[in-house]
């Protein structure tokens, strides 16, 4: 096991910034051209990829409270661990969590210089889509779009995920109807703000039961909601396996139809240790190399899953047996590549959607779009809406009884991911929806001064409508039943959620996030409030 140590964390940081300033050619941009990616001059690109992050769970579950470090925020800790990247033989690493609202600047640099790409998740440990009570909404819109808005100008960002292994079992593939909206929201955001092409994916686990539905779920239907790339978190090669006992010849010939790049986003089996590595030759080899773009390997640092390349202890670090095996491995892989000009497309015809059934629960008809505008306007266009500084309590209270008194007052604001109806408004905020439904309870009461109360909880105001307001609300129906087609034009508000403070050390501290806005319907459920089931969030 080799070792080195830096001088000193200061000597690493001025070492960072002198990296920074010099003067280095932008890496091209990757692109996609049918099921592979290209350089720009044609030179096809395959993935060699390590996971770069410590302590971070980004998998379909919201933590209500926690931190992570921002390894792209940390130019002392890029520093040290760049030129191991680069010796290991990477050009790619998977960054699952940053804090959009920090400097960048100096780590992506480093990366650009050692010729190394990002894929950049766009969720965060607080602030993602929960595979027990999926939401798509606009403070999720407003982090995602943060994130893009961070990374975008840099030209070695390759991509982002909208989701990770968010649904990984039968009973909660339905939340795979608001990942793939979120997918829908971010391309066209990046199409809105005029940023360079690229592209938007989802990473899913290996689950024999959903792997099928999962991949052609997000590949079919318009191609504007449909998923640019694919990645695959797959650890079936452990050992000295093969590739028939792996099963990646089965995987392989899965996609062998697939009209956008696939490749494994994670993958490095340790049930047999010191990890080998073996399969790198596969995943390089003449059977994959037409199907899957290459692969990332988990993980750089060495934590308690035991799946580390490295140990890292302040600023000493210490290469592990897998380093090494992996370091061999991609040296040996030569993948055999097809310039862009040589490249014939086949592969133009999107996966059938899956039918809903008993093994999967997701419809094809998606969320409605993410638009803060709407929320905003709907707000104001109302005659009784609910007071500020509500409680969670309160506000899952007052939604169980204004829905149980009258659930056409909701329709506006439910959400069925299976059904696929969903209500114009069920994308806004908890006050928003609120106010949304209790309007609806006065007007359906007749506008009874006594039906704007609720024991003091609502609130008359003066209703107005700007001429920039009355076509979403058009769109959306009295009812808020319609359908809203026109995008946002910005990221709208910051979800409240996700405001941050930064220690000395450089970790993104996350204070509680507010389960009960974000996750009324679950909230309910534990609160056992009567009519909870009503509300479908």
């Amino acid at each position: 096991m080799k070792s080195f140590r830096l001088a000193s964390i200061a000597a690493a940081a001025l070492s960072g910034a002198l990296f920074a300033t010099s003067v280095t050619a932008d890496l091209p941009p990757i692109v996609i051209k049918g099921s592979h990616f290209f350089f720009e001059n044609g030179t096809e690109f395959f993935i060699r990829g390590v996971a770069y992050q410590q302590d971070v769970n980004s998998n379909g579950t919201t933590s209500t409270t926690g931190t992570f470090t921002d390894p792209l925020a940390d130019s002392a800790g890029c520093s040290r661990d760049i030129p191991l990247l680069k010796e290991l033989g990477t050009n790619t690493i998977r960054v699952y969590a940053i804090n959009a609202s920090l400097d960048h600047s100096a780590c992506m640099q480093m990366l650009q210089d050692a010729g190394i790409y990002l894929i950049q998740d766009l969720s965060n440990p607080s602030s993602s889509i929960n595979r027990d009570s999926p939401t798509w909404t606009t403070e999720l819109f407003a982090d995602y779009a943060a994130v893009i808005d961070a990374m975008a100008n840099y030209t070695n960002v390759l991509g982002f995920f909208a989701g990770n292994e968010v649904s990984n079992d039968v009973n909660n593939t339905n939340a795979s109807a608001f990942v793939k909206a979120a997918v829908r929201d971010m391309k066209s955001y990046i199409k809105t703000k005029n940023y360079r092409s690229i592209g938007v994916g989802y990473a899913t686990n290996d689950n024999a039961d959903i792997r099928i539905d999962l991949a052609h779920y997000f590949n079919c239907g318009d191609p504007a909601d449909a998923i640019d790339f694919w990645g695959y978190n797959i650890y079936s090669w452990c050992g000295d396996s093969s590739y028939t006992v792996s099963g990646y010849d089965q995987r392989t010939a899965e996609f062998a139809n697939y009209s956008v790049p696939a490749f494994f986003a994670e993958y490095g089996c340790n049930t047999v240790q010191p990890r080998q590595f073996t399969e790198v030759q596969a995943i390089y080899g003449e059977n994959m190399t037409g199907v899957w773009s290459g692969g990332i390997v988990y993980m750089y640092f060495q934590e308690t899953n035991d799946y580390g390349l490295v140990s890292v202890t302040g600023d000493t670090v210490s290469k592990l047996p897998d380093f090494t095996a992996l370091s061999k491995q991609l040296a040996l892989a030569t993948p055999s590549s097809t310039s862009s000009a040589d490249y014939v497309v086949t592969n133009t015809v999107a996966q059938a959607c899956p039918a809903t059934g008993a093994d999967w629960a997701a419809a094809s008809n998606l969320p409605p779009i993410a638009n803060a505008d709407v929320c905003t306007c709907m707000v104001s266009s109302l005659s009784c809406v609910a007071a500020t500084g509500l409680s969670d309590n309160a506000t899952a209270t007052l939604f169980s009884t204004v829905c149980g008194l009258d659930s056409s007052a909701c329709k506006g604001i439910n959400t069925n991911g299976t059904t696929g109806v969903y209500g114009a408004y069920s994308m806004c905020n908890s006050y928003q929806k609120l106010s949304f439904s209790m309007d609806q309870y006065y007007k359906n009461q007749g506008k009874a001064s006594t039906a704007c109360d609720f024991g003091g909880q609502a609130k008359i105001q003066t209703a107005s409508t700007s001429s920039s307001c009355s076509g979403l609300l058009n769109q959306a129906g009295s009812a808020g039943t319609g359908t809203v087609t026109t995008v946002p034009t910005g990221t709208g508000a910051a979800s409240s959620g996700t405001s941050s403070k930064t220690s000395a050390a450089g970790a993104v501290i996350i204070p509680r996030f507010d389960t009960g806005f974000l996750h009324l319907g679950a909230y309910l459920l534990a609160a056992g409030i009567a009519g909870a089931g009503m509300i479908l969030l």
